[in-house]
């Protein structure tokens, strides 16, 4: 297969840096790609603004289910504030951002006329502490998210097929992973990638060391 190794995040209105352990973690397996046969080469998706369609569609999403919620003062401050702020991104916003769908996957899918597969980090950093974004405000959660999370998410907005793969653990102990992605209607390709990595990476043999799962279960 050809495979794109891509390693720039898309524009997300907030900084992401991609951590050392993840990118080694992420080029050894595209090191491991190479040695099964298959051609690995760095390129990255023309991106553009995919959070114009994603922001509306995301904040009218939680407008809808905060609606289906009896009592709203059960639900933490940063929903509320979400939720009010897609009842203005609904309507004619909503109608935008999804009539922009259609030009966002032609124009991001433009890497899949000379790549089977794209190669890239699931997330940016390692697994973060449990609770970490506990009492931060909405911009501050934003930030976080993005920080650790900013691969991922134009995907689930362009509607194609993804899978996770391990990719190995941190210093601490914790796991990493990588996303193999490919074209609409392409999942069987993916799994059999999945499956043939699987296959020399024994993943069913490798465990995190008591201690990276005691803090993890502390922590929680």
């Amino acid at each position: 297969l050809r495979i794109a190794l891509s390693l720039r995040a898309p524009f997300s209105g907030a900084p992401a840096r991609l951590d050392p352990q993840v990118r080694a973690a992420v080029e050894r397996i595209a090191d491991r790609l190479t040695g099964l046969g298959h051609e690995v080469a760095r390129a990255d998706p023309t991106y553009g603004l995919v959070g114009a369609s994603f922001m509306p569609r995301s904040m009218a999403g939680v407008h809808r289910w905060a609606e289906r919620v009896p009592d709203h003062s059960l639900l933490d401050p940063r929903t509320r504030n979400n939720a009010r702020t897609g009842r203005f991104l609904g309507g004619p916003v909503l109608k935008a951002a999804r009539a922009l769908e259609l030009p966002l996957q032609l124009q991001v899918g433009r890497i899949f006329r000379n790549f089977d597969v794209v190669l890239m980090p699931t997330t940016a950093t390692p697994p973060p502490r449990a609770g970490v974004l506990e009492g931060l405000g909405g911009w501050e959660t934003d930030k976080a998210i993005v920080a650790a999370c900013p691969y991922a998410w134009v995907w689930n907005v362009l509607g194609w097929p993804g899978v996770n793969v391990p990719i190995g653990l941190t210093e601490d102990g914790l796991p990493l992973g990588a996303q193999l992605l490919g074209a609409a209607n392409d999942e069987a390709r993916l799994i059999g990638l999945a499956v043939q990595l699987e296959s020399v990476e024994n993943w069913h043999e490798r465990r995190p060391p008591p201690l990276a799962r005691a803090v993890v279960e502390h922590d929680s």
